[in-house]
């Protein structure tokens, strides 16, 4: 039995959770007639394990925004709201995300407390690490947010918590991250993380790595800001204690148990387990892959792909559900014959868009959520037996090596790290194909699945990447770096969706655009229409507060226009 499934099924937790948020400060609390089969306070091991799970959610698939931000940075389409950047007020995916970060907050904050009142600092630096964690991603979505009055009705009954400056938010985080380092090297306390830990393992020098390289991430995405804090950048780089490969990895594992909780992979279980199909894979992503985009990648088509879409359809079967075999209409969005990937485009108002095409439309693979290899020949998933559809087991990517080493190359590119920006990439790029070798070692497949380092093709592909990197401009050689951390990073969007944001890279599909988004031609007779998609949004920079939190909070701003509204890094 997990942990985590430990946890959500002991009742206790509720309890102690609910007496920790309402009365950690009260130490006179019912100090006469203690009833002590009830405890005012929580154990922080639970509380640990509690918080770590609500951090796991934020920006995950299913019910949190790993889906929108797919779709923002075009690694997936949707017939939803964000579809043409049309993310609206109260979008429920986007609330949840809101509310796991503070309830996490909550329970961190708690176990700050606690760990500082009885001296196990060891646990104050892995709350103070998630801390800056969450409060960077409030920051790199919303903007301003409460911060420095949040989560204190209990202790100060600050029921309107202020919404700080952004900035002064990311200063602060700074300081904390260097503040979790202390703590997590003091070896203090008489309680230490253990398996309670679902990230390390109560491994301090891997948070110690992760505080380093997750603190590199942030100085990357603030270097183009006037107050760039060159002197602790500095001092960071002298440092040198970054991830050191992917067994340092920040990620939230996930495994096959679907009862009493489910813990697999929360794309795989929207996407294999959903009522409804609704996690489409990006055709302009899957054109890149293929090595058809004209002006990033061209002829060079990438190993990952089978890895990485799982096609119901094999090469040439015409689509079953909604193609006429007497007109040769397949009744397709984006359907490419030459390998039977189907999916719709973005912003498309064709008259195939909605139409229902479960058995056609091609999944995520197994290395973004532990579904199916595609070793080409096809199968419904819907039909066949669960063993076919992949297991779920595939972890929840956050901060990874591979990321790491092609924040590094962006680094060196642009002048902010003395290196070699090539050689860095080319290292990045191995990374990433050794980080699929690694989730699928790990995802307990029945399939035959080829390992990729190593193999010629992979060989042949790096070698083409460095080619065109070494003959590319200045600019190109950013956009190939970006593009490929774009592609590394499939499966967790969130870094994506601030990497375009800061710097326009990867170049994403333009509806508006003057030539066709397209390459695809399966000389049908039923060719993709350009003029058949189309943008009526302009590209969110950030997204709404929740409404129901400007509407209850006394000091919360007037709603923002998403479209104008800059995250103080975004130049």
């Amino acid at each position: 039995m997990k942990l985590i499934n430990k946890i959500r099924n002991n009742k206790t937790i509720v309890v102690l959770s609910l007496f920790t948020t309402f009365f950690v400060s009260c130490s006179d609390y019912l100090d006469v007639d203690k009833d002590t089969d009830y405890p005012t306070t929580a154990p922080l091991n639970l509380l640990l394990t509690n918080a770590q799970v609500s951090t796991a959610l934020v920006g995950d698939f299913n019910n949190n925004t790993g889906r929108l931000l797919s779709t923002y940075t075009h690694q997936m389409t949707s017939r939803e709201e964000e579809d043409q950047y049309g993310i609206k007020v109260n979008n429920i995916n986007m609330n949840n995300d809101w509310d796991a970060i503070y309830l996490g907050l909550t329970d961190l904050e708690t176990i700050i407390k606690q760990g500082t009142d009885t001296g196990n600092m060891v646990y104050v630096g892995v709350a103070q690490m998630q801390k800056a964690y969450l409060m960077s991603y409030a920051v790199d979505l919303w903007g301003d947010v409460p911060y420095s009055e949040a989560t204190q009705l209990a202790t100060s009954g600050i029921i309107n918590p202020k919404f700080d400056n952004q900035k002064a938010i990311y200063a602060d985080i700074f300081a904390l991250i260097e503040t979790a380092k202390i703590n997590l090297a003091s070896d203090l306390g008489n309680e230490k993380p253990g398996t309670d830990d679902l990230y390390y393992g109560g491994n301090t020098d891997k948070w110690i790595r992760f505080a380093n390289t997750f603190k590199l991430k942030l100085y990357n995405q603030t270097r183009l800001t006037t107050d760039f804090d060159q002197a602790g950048f500095d001092a960071l780089i002298a440092e040198d204690n970054f991830f050191t490969s992917n067994a340092d990895d920040f990620q939230f594992n996930r495994y096959d148990a679907i009862s009493p909780s489910n813990e697999r992979n929360q794309l795989f279980i929207a996407a294999y387990e959903g009522t409804q199909f609704s996690e489409y894979q990006s055709p302009w992503f899957y054109e890149i892959l293929k090595g058809v985009n004209p002006n990033i990648h061209n002829g060079n088509p990438d190993p990952r792909m089978h890895y990485y879409f799982y096609n119901q359809l094999t090469a040439g079967e015409f689509p079953p559900d909604q193609g006429n075999t007497v007109t040769g209409d397949p009744g397709a969005d984006y359907w490419d014959a030459s390998t039977g990937f189907f999916s719709i485009r973005f912003g498309s108002v064709g008259p195939d868009r909605d139409k229902s095409a479960e058995n056609s439309y091609t999944y995520p693979g197994i290395f973004p959520c532990g579904g199916r290899y595609d070793d080409e020949q096809g199968g419904s998933v819907a039909t066949l037996d669960t063993d076919f559809s992949g297991k779920g087991i595939a972890p929840h990517r956050i901060l990874t090596y591979d990321e790491f080493l092609y924040i590094k190359a962006e680094l060196i590119q642009v002048g902010k790290l003395t290196g070699n920006a090539a050689a860095t990439l080319q290292d990045a790029v191995t990374a990433s194909f050794a980080k699929v070798d690694q989730v699928v070692a790990n995802s307990g497949t029945n399939q035959t699945v080829p390992v990729l380092t190593g193999s010629p093709e992979v060989a042949t592909f790096i070698g083409n990447i460095m080619t065109e990197f070494n003959a590319a401009s200045a600019a190109k050689k950013l956009e190939i770096i970006m593009t490929q951390k774009w592609v590394g990073t499939f499966g967790d969007p969130m870094d994506q969706y601030t990497d375009y944001r800061r710097t326009g890279y990867p170049v994403l599909a333009d509806p508006m655009g003057a030539s066709p988004e397209y390459q695809l031609n399966n000389g049908d007779g039923f060719p993709i229409i350009d003029s058949q998609t189309v943008q009526n949004n302009a590209f969110q920079l950030s997204f709404y507060w929740p409404q129901s939190e400007l509407n209850s909070n006394a000091n919360a701003p007037a709603q923002k226009n998403p479209a104008t509204y800059k995250i103080f890094w975004d130049n």
